[in-house]
């Protein structure tokens, strides 16, 4: 399985940056992973957010295959648990699914063009999470869901 996770902006706290290496690290023997790290665009005027989106919206889509099986984290999206979100990644990998794409707009959201071409939108809580951490969070469940899935044990 090859696991994709487009995410706009920098982390820059270390401590970030060392919690999704180690997590990546440890889903070596599960999946290839590759992190693609974009460029958010600045807002300085609230007025320009739409246009704003689209753009940040066209450079998300141009790292994803017409294939890809495209999961979105989206406020509106659906809840998962763990066991749930290991169950969904079991099933598109048993249904032949090459590569998984994970998206993480900005701050602001995330581009209707790239909302409309999910196949699956993810709500990670009903809590509000820093972007940065949305992708920690997001390695460490992905981690989870293999281990699920192979039946080993991981910290409950």
């Amino acid at each position: 399985m090859k696991i994709k996770i487009i995410a706009l902006g920098k982390i820059k706290e270390k401590f970030l940056k060392d919690g999704i290496e180690e997590f990546l690290k440890r889903l070596v023997p599960y999946a290839s992973v590759e992190m693609v790290e974009l460029s958010a665009i600045e807002i300085k005027d609230e007025n320009l957010t739409e246009k704003i989106l689209e753009a940040e919206g066209e450079k998300i889509l141009s790292h994803i295959k017409p294939l890809s099986y495209v999961i979105t984290l989206e406020i509106q999206g659906k809840l998962l648990s763990s066991q749930e979100f290991a169950q969904k990644i079991e099933t598109l990998t048993n249904e032949g699914t090459q590569e998984i794409v994970f998206v993480i707009g900005s701050s602001c959201g995330i581009a209707k063009t790239v909302s409309q071409r999910a196949d699956f939108k993810l709500s990670m809580s009903k809590m509000t999470f820093l972007h940065q951490f949305a992708r920690l969070i997001l390695v460490e469940q992905i981690y989870r869901a293999f281990k699920i899935i192979k039946g080993e044990t991981y910290h409950k």
